[in-house]
């Protein structure tokens, strides 16, 4: 099992939750952005820059991806794209996003930018908690035990 960060906009607290899994589990974690990223050294923890542009750290994840593989994101498309290839994916707010959730989270989702894009303010998500970073690090713990036990 790999875990794939879509890191651009992964929150600095989920990142360092990520961190220590990775050295505790002794899992690899690769953070992929469009930007330099800073990671502590060592061997479980990779940070991947790819070129500027939509979506090309989002393809990266998905190109990479298999089949049991773990992805930390909050876009929504990419969440289902890498449900489609067999992946595990977790939200930042530790949310198990699967096969069967996906379609109503991506069908809203298209239902907001169509009303953004129409002029109407839609607001963002709300800030990260403590809970939600509690949340997401039981959420990885348990599907990096489970990754862990099938592999």
């Amino acid at each position: 099992m790999r875990v794939w960060v879509d890191a651009d906009a992964c929150p600095n607290m989920i990142k360092e939750v990520l961190f220590r899994a990775a050295q505790r589990r002794k899992v690899q974690v690769t953070l992929v952005a469009n930007q330099p990223l800073k990671v502590i050294p060592s061997p479980f923890i990779k940070a991947i820059q790819v070129s500027a542009g939509f979506d090309v750290a989002d393809n990266y994840i998905v190109e990479q991806v298999e089949a049991g593989d773990l992805i930390i994101t909050a876009d929504i498309p990419l969440a289902a794209e890498a449900i489609e290839k067999g992946g595990l994916v977790i939200s930042p707010r530790g949310e198990l996003l699967t096969a069967e959730n996906i379609r109503p989270r991506l069908n809203m989702r298209d239902f907001l930018e169509q009303m953004r894009s129409s002029g109407e303010h839609t607001g963002g998500p709300a800030a990260l908690t403590a809970n939600d970073k509690q949340a997401f690090a039981n959420a990885l713990d348990r599907l990096i035990t489970k990754g862990l036990k099938d592999s």
